[in-house]
């Protein structure tokens, strides 16, 4: 269902895609509307005298994927495509957070016979300081600094020792053009993260590589459930009742620092005598140089960040199943955010397209020159945790500005979700696998009750309940032609920090 939005106030007619049936949510409303407030920042600086030679900065266009619903100051599925500047906000505080998606050779009965023994094995690696991802301080910077091209060049200082002998360089060639952007952003330094690089030429281990990440954020290992496509999940090798891996997570505190110093930068270069922003939503306007420099690099940092950790989260999961199972295939499909800020052309005029918790979802003119030119992009959009995840393939829909949800959208806050709901937990819990840092079933924590309490907490704040049926986003996504289902999902396990 299409829904237009409009405020009084606004120049702006808002689009949002919503579920059949479904109403805006009120509270993701009122912050999209203190949101909208950016508007007014925009005419305050294209009233400067510095702008008659820039041309007139503006707000083109904003969408809400189907998932719309309440953020932190910018509502998630928010898409915007502005001219002249950009908004750090509206990508959110994880940078490229966002989505990785492997086919593998493994059955799901050769999984589910070794499950208990697999469980410890991934508890181990992700939880019990078992990643074993060594590096030297030339590997951070060159990760932080160029990206996966970047670890490509230096790969070797590892000496193939831990998960580095998953990595092999003709691989890691091919998976780069499987990679949004090649999962390398050029950036000029890699400012206020010296300290997370190190010694230059020393091996050491750090604390952030190969973290899922908190929140809504998990690897899962799942069953391809349906095939509605064929012609294209035959050429992305989706085999019906196959055994796939998905992942979700982005650039944590890496990130986290990233966005705060895009902030600062914003909040720097605020010309003096004009009154901040109410909304405290700050733009940073596009000139050369200076200010805008920094701030991309600080983006790019953390976005190069983010690959880097998917990636490695994926040789984690292929370590663990590798030790229990035997070896095992793992092939990349595609990997891209689904927070950034992506540097658009259109005709002559160059723009700036800001998701905020929503895919890319190019189509075949989108992707001409890959190996998805023929089939449009890969979509990866998962349910809640223990429902069906999809894999859609992209059709550039400018109305949608290339764009389609990035999952189900809460429909509960955290603190609702945790309250109540006994008798729908106890159903999940029964048919649902999940692997955490804590294990309910050990002894020592059977009379742990404070301990016991926080994770079916974190556990019931992340239940499908808390989240819109995703079926029906589905729907939504196809009927508004974003994206075009090729295959669904069911998971065998999650693995959740």
């Amino acid at each position: 269902m299409l829904h237009t939005i409009e405020f009084k106030d606004r120049k702006n007619r808002i689009s949002c895609y919503l579920p059949e049936g479904s109403l805006p949510d009120k509270n993701a409303v009122e912050e999209l509307h203190r949101m909208t407030a950016l508007e007014e920042t925009v005419a305050q600086l294209a009233a400067l005298p510095d702008f008659f030679q820039r041309g007139e900065p503006r707000i083109e266009k904003i969408i809400l994927t189907p998932d719309f619903h309440k953020g932190a100051g910018i509502p998630i599925g928010t898409v915007m495509l502005t001219k002249g500047f950009a908004v750090p906000q509206a990508m959110g505080n994880d940078i490229n957070c966002g989505m990785r998606f492997y086919t593998t050779d493994l059955s799901e009965e050769r999984v589910l016979d070794r499950l208990p023994e697999l469980t410890g094995e991934i508890r181990h690696i992700f939880f019990e300081g078992g990643r074993q991802i060594p590096m030297t301080g030339r590997q951070r910077e060159a990760l932080l600094r160029y990206g996966l091209e970047g670890l490509l060049e230096t790969y070797q200082d590892s000496q193939k020792s831990g998960l580095w002998r998953y990595y092999r360089s003709e691989e890691q060639e091919k998976w780069l053009r499987r990679t949004v952007f090649r999962g390398s952003l050029q950036t000029a330094d890699a400012e206020g993260l010296e300290d997370f690089i190190g010694e230059y030429g020393q091996l050491s281990y750090d604390d952030q590589i190969g973290t899922v990440g908190g929140g809504n954020h998990f690897l899962e290992v799942q069953r391809v459930a349906e095939i509605y496509d064929g012609q294209t999940a035959n050429a992305w090798n989706i085999k019906k009742g196959a055994v796939a891996v998905m992942l979700h997570s982005g650039s944590l505190t890496i990130g986290h620092h990233s966005g705060l110093l895009g902030r600062k930068i914003c909040q720097e270069v605020y010309p003096g005598g004009l009154a901040h922003p109410e909304n405290k939503i700050y733009l940073i306007l596009e000139r050369d140089g200076g200010p805008w420099e920094r701030f991309w690099s600080a983006a790019g940092n953390a976005a190069n960040f983010g690959f880097a950790n998917r990636l490695f989260l994926g040789f984690m999961i292929q370590d663990a199943m590798t030790r229990v199972l035997g070896a095992c295939g793992m092939e990349l499909l595609y990997d891209a955010p689904h927070n950034f800020i992506w540097k658009k052309q259109i005709g002559a005029e160059k723009y700036y397209l800001h998701r905020k918790g929503a895919c890319c979802a190019g189509g075949c003119e989108e992707m001409t020159d890959t190996e998805f030119a023929c089939y449009g992009e890969p979509v990866m959009i998962p349910g809640s945790m223990g429902s069906s995840s999809y894999l859609l393939r992209g059709l550039g829909n400018p109305d949608c500005l290339w764009s389609a949800s990035h999952g189900a959208g809460r429909q509960k806050s955290r603190g609702d979700a945790i309250r109540g709901n006994d008798e729908a937990f106890r159903r999940f819990m029964e048919r649902f696998h999940i692997i955490t840092p804590i294990d309910p079933d050990r002894n020592d924590l059977k009379g742990r009750k404070d301990i016991l309490k926080k994770w079916e907490e974190s556990i019931r704040a992340e239940a499908p309940y808390a989240y819109k049926d995703i079926d029906e986003v589905i729907r939504a996504i196809a009927a508004h032609g974003m994206a075009a289902p090729v295959a669904r999902m069911e998971p065998i396990f999650t693995v959740k920090a």
